[in-house]
This record gives C-alpha cells, sequence and structure tokens, in this order.
C-alpha cells in the first residue's frame, strides 16, 4: 500500500524528463498535479507517515530554494524534488538518497554523451544544446521510477 501513490505518479515523472530534457523547464503544473496525487493517494498511507513525508518535503523545498538562491538549482527542479518526497515513504529516505545520487550520474553522463553526438547536438533540444547545464528533471523522475524498484529488490 505505500508505494501505490508513487506508482501513481509515474506519469507525470516521465512528463517531467521530457519537459526537463525538451526545454530545460519543469512545468508547474507538473509539480501541483504530483501535490493533488498525493492529497488523492494520502488515506492509504495513514496519519504519521503523511506528517514525515510532509516535513521531508519541506526541508527538501527549502534546500531547494537555497540552491536556487546561489544559482546552483532550477527552481523547478527544487519544487518537483520536493513534491517527489511526499511519494517516497520514510523509512527509505537513505535508500531514495542513494537511488537519486545513482539517476544523478547516469543523468549526467547520459547527457554527456548526448551533447558529444553531432546528430543529437543538433537537435532543438534545450537540453542537449546547453553546455554548463543539467535538466536534473531526469534524475529526479529516474529515482522517482525506480524507487520502487529498488525497494523490491531488497525486500
Amino acid at each position: 500500500m505505500n508505494l501505490i501513490p508513487i506508482l501513481c505518479l509515474a506519469p507525470a515523472l516521465v512528463a517531467v524528463a521530457y519537459c526537463d530534457l525538451r526545454y530545460m523547464r519543469i512545468p508547474n503544473m507538473l509539480v501541483l498535479l504530483a501535490i493533488a496525487l498525493f492529497i488523492a493517494t494520502a488515506p492509504l498511507v495513514g496519519w504519521p507517515e503523511i506528517g514525515l513525508r510532509l516535513s521531508a518535503a519541506l526541508i527538501v523545498l527549502a534546500v531547494g530554494f537555497a540552491l536556487f538562491a546561489m544559482n546552483l538549482f532550477g527552481g523547478g527542479d527544487g519544487k518537483m524534488l520536493a513534491a517527489v518526497m511526499l511519494f517516497v515513504p520514510s523509512e527509505t529516505y537513505t535508500l531514495f538518497a542513494l537511488v537519486f545520487s545513482m539517476a544523478m550520474l547516469a543523468g549526467i553522463g547520459a547527457i554527456l554523451t548526448i551533447r558529444k553526438m553531432p546528430v543529437l547536438a543538433k537537435s532543438s533540444w534545450v537540453s542537449f544544446q546547453q553546455r554548463g547545464t543539467f535538466p536534473m528533471g531526469i534524475s529526479i523522475a529516474m529515482a522517482g521510477l525506480l524507487h520502487p524498484v529498488a525497494i523490491a529488490a531488497l525486500s
């Protein structure tokens, strides 16, 4: 039951990855959709767990805004990562951090590789053109999609 909410979020996570790769933007509508999905699925996780997840999301949001203020993180990235934290079971925060770190490494590797490919580097996708930037949405989406798989693999 604890993973049903994050599984419901999967299509929105795919949209986050696409939008960030294509436009280097995560639309606020996707963040709002994630929050609405959390509200709709919150009864499946129970009140104590809801409080823990809200606390984690607020901490991630505060850190995300601080990183945004220092120009180290995109505003949409911070908001979406905080929204994803609403779906991460509290007992798996450490695992999520590991999965997110691995997703960031994979995402950076993929983007750097794509930018070296002449055919793809000439595409109209903004993330393939901009140097010195990284579409964090792909790592956020990968982490959200792979987290239930990691939980199942360790169970």
